[in-house]
């Protein structure tokens, strides 16, 4: 079963002082469901690395939450971790999905402008996935009006708004809308897992 690492939100506990990690529980069913073995990781950049390294990581997920910090976000712990992952997943050839927050991460990554959107956050609106119009959730603030090479938009909002991006192999993608928070996955969102990871 291919290991996936996964980013993890970071939330304040205030009562305690603690900056905690923390991972939505339906991401695990959502990867299990494709044929994937989570591991999630923690927002300690050298544990990030010794982690993927002895866990043999076949691919990296990158999840939502927190805004970058470059627009405003909390959690710049975060952002160096996955950027360390990407690093990580670019020196081995491995396959990235970044879901949000993590779509949002890979566009910054290639120098991607990001601009902040109205009418982002509900739980459904119509996208254009390969030529056919299909409705997902969206829980977003901030976002891309275009794209740039080699990262190219699959799937695009009502309102121009890119919903999907990758790269031409497909080895890195990045979605906008929640698969994880779908009462019952969709077989679309799997067969995405699937393919880009290579489950077996």
């Amino acid at each position: 079963m291919t290991v996936v690492a996964i980013s993890q939100r970071v939330t304040l506990e205030r009562k305690y002082g603690e900056r905690r990690d923390c991972l939505d529980q339906a991401w695990a069913r959502l990867l299990l469901a494709c044929g994937l073995c989570p591991a999630p990781v923690p927002n300690v950049v050298a544990a990030a690395r010794s982690m993927c390294a002895e866990c043999e990581i076949g691919g990296v997920l990158l999840t939502g939450g927190n805004d970058l910090a470059d627009y405003g976000g909390d959690a710049p712990e975060r952002d160096a971790t996955e950027s360390a992952l990407l690093d990580y997943a670019e020196s081995r050839d491995l396959p990235v999905v970044g879901v949000c927050r993590g779509m949002q991460a890979i566009l910054h990554r290639y120098g991607v402008k990001l601009r902040r959107v109205e009418g982002h956050v509900t739980p459904r609106h119509g996208v254009c996935i390969d030529g056919r119009r299909v409705e997902v959730n969206s829980y977003h603030n901030f976002a891309a009006l275009d794209t740039r090479t080699p990262l190219e938009a699959w799937a695009i909002a009502d309102d121009g708004v890119i919903e999907a991006v990758r790269t031409p192999d497909r080895r890195v993608v990045g979605v906008m809308w929640h698969p994880e928070r779908m009462a019952a996955f969709e077989a679309s969102d799997i067969d995405l897992f699937r393919k880009t990871f290579r489950a077996e």
